[in-house]
């Protein structure tokens, strides 16, 4: 295997120091699974504190000299084959095209979601793809073992076929795109036809620099046929764990709620098959594996920009829903955030958390 010289972009405040604030420290998750690969070396990182670069530097063993505080330049004088970007949302999609002038670089791998517009997601894969650069987003759920023993017994017929998925989260774009990633991973990657949304955005709810509505409740169709019911907020707890899957012959619930990942429901049993099965392994280190072994062997990565355009799609197609007042056709022909747009129109006013 070639060795990949990674590079960060966004380090954020070591999460052991009094700063570390709400930052979710996701570059030092990224960094500690690409250093569990013996293929890959961190060779360099750039934040706009500097403190906060040294600090990451010192902690990977990356040389003070590779610190940076211009990811361009660092870019340039590294030339990195993998950049992770762990920056807010609102910047993924102008650091990323940036990132696609490096004639050296292979392969982007950014935090999730995409960005705060359909029209940067767009433009993010757009990019990557014309200068031959694999994009990946962190939709690590895909490599929890919650996630892989449902689709094994999904796949194997365990509850018949398919009718409907249920998602009840936070929101839909900050926790709800894993979300829904998942159950278009356990649809076979279908795609959406059509949704239909009703959000409450009364309280300003501002996470990662992206607003999140503090409830909704959506309704969507795959090309196959099964139906999503999705509800954030006030209500969630009526589904009783972040995703249900209901087939033909019975039910499965991954990460429900009580002590178990999964739960397993056949028709005909009285009660449900309770399993654990979450190893030691986070799923990071999975979904970063995989970036770098498709690299190496050539072959479409798990969380590739495709796919996950996809789950960022239904996200803003059910925004668009709220903005029309009715149904929404798929593809989605926008370039803005609706939910975004009605705040700045006056559509939709919430006040601030603090009032």
């Amino acid at each position: 295997m070639a060795q990949q010289k990674v590079a960060f972009i966004g380090t954020g405040p070591d999460p052991d120091t009094p700063d570390w604030g709400t930052s979710a420290a996701m570059s030092y998750h990224h960094a500690d699974a690409y250093a569990a690969l013996e293929n890959c070396s961190l060779v360099a990182c750039a934040d706009l504190v500097r403190d906060h670069a040294e600090a990451f530097a010192d902690r990977f063993g990356i040389d003070r000299h590779d610190v940076y505080e211009d990811y361009m330049e660092m870019l340039r004088a590294v030339e990195p084959d993998i950049v992770s970007v762990c920056t807010p949302v609102p910047t993924h999609a102008d650091i990323v095209i940036d990132c696609t002038e490096s004639d050296a670089l292979r392969a982007i791998h950014c935090e999730k979601p995409m960005a705060d517009t359909f029209g940067d997601c767009r433009r993010m894969v757009s990019a990557c793809a014309d200068n031959d650069i694999q994009l990946t987003f962190n939709h690590q759920r895909r490599f929890s073992e919650t996630y892989l023993e449902a689709r094994r017994r999904i796949t194997e017929g365990e509850i018949g076929t398919i009718e409907r998925v249920e998602i009840g989260g936070k929101n839909l774009f900050d926790f709800g795109s894993h979300l829904i990633d998942v159950c278009n991973g356990l649809n076979d990657g279908r795609r959406p036809e059509w949704a239909l949304c009703q959000v409450d955005y009364s309280v300003e709810n501002v996470r990662y620099g992206s607003h999140n509505e503090n409830q909704a409740l959506a309704m969507w169709e795959y090309e196959n046929g099964v139906h999503a019911l999705l509800s954030t907020g006030d209500g969630t707890a009526a589904f009783d764990s972040l995703v249900r899957v209901r087939g033909t012959e019975g039910v499965l619930d991954l990460w429900p709620s009580g002590e178990h990942d999964l739960r397993v429901h056949r028709d005909g049993e009285t009660t449900p098959e309770a399993v654990d099965c979450e190893n030691d392994t986070r799923p990071i280190f999975g979904a970063i594996a995989d970036v770098v072994s498709s690299l190496d062997g050539g072959t479409t990565p798990v969380l590739d920009a495709e796919d996950v355009l996809t789950a960022n799609e239904i996200i803003f197609g059910c925004w668009e829903s709220v903005r029309r007042r009715g149904r929404v056709e798929f593809p989605l022909e926008i370039e803005d955030n609706p939910l975004q747009s009605m705040v700045e129109s006056g559509a939709l006013t919430p006040r601030s958390a603090e009032e």
